[in-house]
């Protein structure tokens, strides 16, 4: 094995990175790999040079398609910014923590500044049409939104400061 690795193993290391451009710890994955099924089958390899140099070029070829099969096979894996695999079903837990903590805070609001908010986002309607639904002025609806987004933003700084 140890002639064998020598002979070979730098043309078929040469042979599976052209294979897999761009990828070279695949293409010592796959050489390894036929480097195994080499060691299994040692007692089946041609005695000549030629004939076993065609032989590992064979299993080496045989290696990179059944390395190509089986990724087509799987799904593609997602990595995020932690290298962590994603998972494919969207998590609802932080929508869920999201909705309990903006409640929270939504209730820690005074009913004018929480009516003003509710009616400008949650029911989307303009400045003006949440003036008239609440019988207050313009210019009361801007104010009463400015302090409570303030108030708002600095209830979940507290939570979260990023």
């Amino acid at each position: 094995m140890r002639e064998l690795y020598a002979a070979t193993a730098a043309q078929l290391r040469r042979y599976l990175v052209r294979l897999f451009p761009g990828r070279p710890e695949d293409a010592e994955d796959l050489l390894q790999e036929t480097m195994l099924r080499a060691w299994r089958r040692v007692d089946d390899l041609p005695a000549d040079v030629d004939g076993r140099r065609r032989w590992m070029f064979t299993v080496a070829r045989n290696v990179a398609i059944d390395a190509v099969r089986s990724r087509m096979a799987r799904p593609a894996e997602v990595y995020g910014e932690l290298g962590v695999f994603a998972l494919a079903v969207p998590d609802e837990t932080d929508r869920l923590v999201d909705r309990q903590v903006l409640g929270d805070t939504l209730a820690r609001l005074t009913e004018r500044q929480r009516a003003v908010l509710v009616s400008l986002y949650w029911t989307d309607r303009s400045v003006a049409e949440t003036a008239v639904s609440l019988g207050i002025r313009e210019g009361t609806v801007r104010s009463r939104s400015h302090y409570a987004l303030r108030t708002v933003r600095g209830m979940l700084s507290r939570i979260d400061p990023g």
